[in-house]
């Protein structure tokens, strides 16, 4: 058992800035989730996979770097293709590379366009809970801040944010 004082424990600041960004993290997702689903009749865990494969230059990404993209697991990316694929927004493909066989998950015609139709009403939501509150100064420190602790957390996704 670790003794209690060797525990770097918070400032007052420290845990005033941590329970701020927990409760962001805590509230931002399901208010997002509740507008895609109005709107949309999707998830935000199933637009963030749409989104990002609209992003990539041919519409397809490894579906191990999408589950990281996108927020999750393999497994419940795996499901959630699965029900886009019902909706014939995403097509799973196998692709033998030099380096392994990987399968990719690639946006259909009809996926792109859902994502062109849904992506007003979200960015609406994301300025409306976000944008809105901050200056232009605030959004380059968030954008800043938000590297920083990607970096920290999950080094392996900074390069897919630039």
């Amino acid at each position: 058992m670790s003794d209690p004082t060797d525990v770097p424990w918070l400032s007052d600041g420290e845990r005033h800035a941590w329970m701020a960004l927990t409760t962001v993290l805590m509230s931002l997702p399901p208010a997002i989730d509740a507008q895609l689903k109005r709107d949309a009749g999707i998830n935000f865990f199933e637009y963030q996979i749409l989104s990002s494969l609209s992003q990539a230059a041919d519409r397809s990404v490894r579906m191990s770097l999408l589950a990281h993209l996108a927020g999750g697991s393999l497994s419940r990316l795996s499901h959630a293709v699965s029900r886009l694929e019902r909706q014939g927004w995403v097509e799973r493909r196998n692709m033998d590379t030099t380096e392994v066989r990987c399968v990719v998950a690639v946006l259909t015609d009809a996926g792109l366009a859902m994502v062109e139709q849904t992506a007003p009403g979200h960015v609406r939501e994301a300025r409306r809970l976000v944008f809105d509150a901050l200056t232009e100064e605030q959004v380059a420190q968030l954008e800043k801040i938000g590297h920083q602790l990607i970096a920290s957390a999950a080094p392996h996704l900074i390069s897919c944010l630039r």
